[in-house]
């Protein structure tokens, strides 16, 4: 089981997974926040925060997730209102209208939380709508193996590659 760690996430990646945690550059007095992607399959060098330029090369067997942080003024709100990382999902929480691009045959999930005073998204794709159920139970050994550390102090920008 492959670790990574940066930018106070930590994942173990079950097996066939692949993953990088990282940070943007940030441009003047902005501060950059984390942004990890977990993969079953080869992720390319350029992707979107939230997979453009992945998610078209997924086949119907595959799963792409982003844990996405927001900044400290998201904090309180009540889009962030819930506590913790989602740790099980089910099928009924995947749906084709819930991704940000729709591809045929896909399906998507999206979760909005606080975890260690630290707002995320979760935004998890299925390659199949079809074959959810089996895949929900790859994405829940993924999301087990999730943890957020108490914010960090903001360190330089790069990737922490698998």
């Amino acid at each position: 089981m492959a670790q990574l760690r940066a930018h106070g996430i930590r994942a173990h990646l079950p097996t066939g997974f692949e993953g990088r945690i990282f940070r943007h550059n940030a441009e003047g007095p902005e501060r950059s926040h984390a942004v990890a992607h977990f993969a079953t399959f080869a992720l390319p060098t350029e992707v979107g925060d939230f997979g453009g330029g992945a998610v078209t090369l997924m086949r119907d067997t595959d799963i792409f997730a982003v844990l996405f942080e927001y900044g400290p003024e998201s904090l309180g709100t009540p889009l962030f209102a819930h506590e913790g990382i989602p740790k099980e999902l089910s099928p009924e929480h995947f749906a084709p209208h819930v991704l940000r691009r729709g591809l045929k045959g896909q399906a998507g999930t999206q979760w909005f939380f606080t975890e260690n005073g630290r707002p995320f998204t979760l935004y998890i794709v299925l390659g199949s709508y079809a074959r959810r159920r089996a895949l929900v139970s790859v994405v829940n050994r993924l999301l087990a193996q999730l943890a957020v550390e108490v914010s960090v102090q903001p360190a330089p920008a790069g990737p922490g590659w698998n």
